[in-house]
């Protein structure tokens, strides 16, 4: 967790331990970023809960940050809870929000389903498929584009997965949002839009994803 909210941090530690949960905290990005670097224990953090309002660096700037390094899930924490802060997050990569203030329980329900998510793609991961010169390896959630690998974002890779998985078939919103959302989803339908933009971006020269004007999105490799 990186937040400058000492009291906040403090009681969050004691209560997640109710649910086999062990939560780090760092009261300033500089030192988040170096914890999150290292990992705990030894091992790499499984989630990080990220506050907007920070000392030096906003919590934009330090999403911003991590994804150049990591796609470790991001939770963002916002006291305004304005649909702008939302948006803004989740186009930088946050996979959720939660505004302030908030019930602690509400917190773990949302950690719990993230890492439910997680695990359940794990488990389904099936072996590296080639498609020409694009290598999407599901198990270690890397893709390849003429043998340089794709630096993306979870949603984006998740996205990737999804759409490709079934070529040919048109993904709607709906259908993309019941397989991926994990926030509110007037604020994640929206998002759903910019992250095929990006991807295609990230894709280019190919151009895999095809719009179905009024229907969705369709995988065309």
């Amino acid at each position: 967790m990186i937040d400058d909210d000492t009291g906040l941090a403090s009681p969050l530690i004691t209560y997640f331990t109710r649910y086999d949960l062990q939560l780090d905290h760092a009261d300033h990005p500089h030192t988040g970023l170096e914890m999150l670097k290292k990992g705990g224990d030894n091992e790499a953090y499984a989630l990080v809960i990220l506050d907007i309002m920070l000392p030096d660096q906003d919590g934009f700037e330090v999403c911003r940050e991590i994804r150049q390094f990591s796609e470790v899930p991001i939770i963002m924490l916002t006291a305004r809870g304005e649909v702008t802060d939302r948006i803004v997050g989740l186009e930088l990569g946050a996979d959720d929000y939660l505004p302030k203030p908030f019930d602690p329980r509400e917190l773990v329900a949302r950690i719990q389903s993230i890492l439910k998510r997680v695990k359940t793609s794990n488990q389904a991961l099936q072996p590296a498929e080639e498609t020409g010169p694009l290598k999407i390896d599901l198990a270690r959630q890397e893709v390849e584009l003429e043998g340089k690998t794709l630096e993306l974002t979870t949603r984006e890779f998740n996205l990737l997965a999804l759409l490709s998985q079934e070529p040919g078939r048109v993904w709607s919103r709906d259908d993309i949002m019941n397989h991926l959302r994990g926030t509110d989803a007037d604020i994640f339908s929206r998002v759903i839009d910019i992250s095929i933009s990006r991807l295609r971006k990230r894709l280019k020269p190919l151009d895999p994803i095809k719009t179905v004007w009024g229907k969705g999105y369709r995988w065309v490799l």
